[in-house]
């Protein structure tokens, strides 16, 4: 670990200061935080550099770039809380939060476009791990009768199938255009138990322990952040509700990220249980399911876990 005289020489520079808490709150890259700040490339690439050797940054590999992040001591602990207290001493703070939220929205926009651009073009040929062998292996799954939410919906096929063992569906996507062919499908096939509701996977518009089976049929790899995701659907389930996941596994495919909007190129199988195990699910099961027949590199990942019920409150003595 770098010294402390490092690593307090590395963070007293007010400008690396102002990088560390937008970096406390998103993963960034250069040319965000050059956006936020009003930097030049080359003052903010040395700013990073210093802090990375300082031990308090780290990136990682986005398509053509990289973004930044907090490395995980920085993150907690006393750093933390010092980082806490020197928000309210810097002056350009707030304003440089609300510049985070607008690139954080123009980055989450293009990913949103991509989608409305695609819509109704999108088959089981054209994103890779989207098979139906792994959508049968999702369905003999399933317990009827119930409430299922389909999160990242896109164009609905996943939640159409769904539709026909059971008593709602609720399907959620951030694009309208996507929800709009879900529906036009829904009508034509005179399928009426399907809800189409426009929303965020981290935000979801829906009650809190009111579904039974909280489903990502390969969209959590489309996630900003697929931990707040999944505990979205925690929160959703009810206790005894089951959370299904169909995604891919962990890749190398970097043109993903511009072909098909990928946030993330996959996830290894620890990578889900230690998602699962934070958002408090039990009885975890994380496997393979599927290999793409070509040979190629993609394989589908199949998890499913259950929401715990509230364990009851001692009797008084």
């Amino acid at each position: 670990m770098p010294s402390i005289v490092k690593i307090l020489r590395a963070a007293a520079d007010p400008s690396r200061l102002r990088i560390l808490l937008l970096l406390r709150a998103e993963e960034l890259s250069v040319a965000e935080l050059q956006e936020i700040l009003i930097m030049g490339q080359s003052t903010i690439s040395t700013h990073l550099s210093q802090l990375r050797q300082a031990g308090l940054v780290e990136d990682r590999r986005a398509g053509k770039g990289s973004l930044y992040r907090l490395t995980a001591e920085t993150g907690q602990g006393a750093f933390s809380a010092l980082l806490a207290q020197a928000e309210s001493e810097i002056g350009e703070a707030a304003s440089d939060q609300a510049g985070m939220r607008r690139v954080v929205k123009k980055r989450q926009d293009k990913m949103r476009a991509f989608f409305d651009s695609v819509a109704g073009r999108l088959g089981p040929d054209y994103v890779p791990g989207k098979s139906w062998k792994s959508l049968a292996e999702a369905l003999l799954l399933l317990l009827p009768p119930m409430t299922i939410a389909d999160l990242g919906a896109g164009n609905g096929s996943f939640a159409l199938l769904l539709s026909q063992r059971a008593t709602q569906v609720l399907a959620v996507d951030s694009s309208e255009k996507m929800l709009e062919v879900g529906r036009a499908q829904a009508r034509a096939f005179g399928i009426a138990n399907i809800d189409f509701r426009l929303g965020d996977m981290e935000e979801l518009p829906i009650d809190s322990d009111s579904v039974d089976l909280a489903c990502f049929s390969q969209s959590l790899h489309h996630a900003a952040h697929p931990p707040r995701a999944v505990r979205e659907a925690s929160r959703i389930l009810r206790p005894g509700g089951r959370i299904l996941i169909l995604d891919l596994a962990k890749h190398r495919f970097e043109e993903a990220r511009e072909l098909y909007a990928d946030e993330w190129l996959g996830f290894a199988e620890t990578e889900i249980e230690t998602m699962l195990a934070t958002s408090r699910f039990v009885d975890a099961e994380v496997r393979v399911v599927d290999k793409a027949p070509d040979g190629t590199q993609f394989q589908t990942l199949l998890a499913t876990a259950e929401k715990p019920a509230p364990k009851p409150e001692p009797a008084p003595p």
